[in-house]
């Protein structure tokens, strides 16, 4: 078998890097669109202030696992095209080389064939961007619900 040169790392990173970072904006700007209608019934609804810290701290809460969920069906793409590859043996490896790849973790111990592994830095590269605007999305989520709270705690208490 011929080693397939380096601008097929490219050939599939690219394109993947592509993919995940429009699935992670779309996501992100779906998500952000479900939290405005949520935070403003909580604000609508004027709840007492240890309910308003709750929901909001739920609110927060689903957003971070909405995110995680995502990070792992970003991480289940480029194992399934490693897989595909034949740069890994088993779909469990191929998952958990791309969960310490994306994460930029590395540390599974697990190789990719000496011909892909390229593409693994550059799903590293990919996972830091994916992870960066996941970080900014979740100071954006933390500084609103903040706002929300203050403007909640300006009001009259609830009888």
């Amino acid at each position: 078998m011929t080693k397939p040169p380096w601008s097929s790392d490219w050939a599939w990173s690219v394109p993947l890097t592509a993919i995940t970072l429009g699935i992670h904006v779309v996501t992100n700007l779906g998500i952000a669109l479900l939290l405005v209608r949520v935070l403003s019934l909580i604000e609508r609804r004027n709840p007492r202030r240890v309910l308003a810290s709750l929901l909001v701290a739920a609110t927060v809460g689903c957003v971070g696992g909405s995110l995680m969920a995502l990070h792992g069906i970003e991480a289940a793409l480029w194992a399934g095209a490693y897989l595909l590859l034949g740069a890994v043996a088993t779909a469990a490896d191929a998952m958990l080389y791309s969960t310490g790849s994306i994460t930029a973790r590395g540390a599974s111990g697990l190789e990719l064939q000496p011909h892909w592994k390229l593409m693994g830095a550059l799903e590293a590269v990919n996972g830091l961007l994916l992870f960066g605007i996941s970080t900014d999305f979740l100071v954006s989520v933390f500084t609103e619900a903040r706002s929300l709270l203050s403007r909640l705690r300006s009001r009259p208490p609830v009888r």
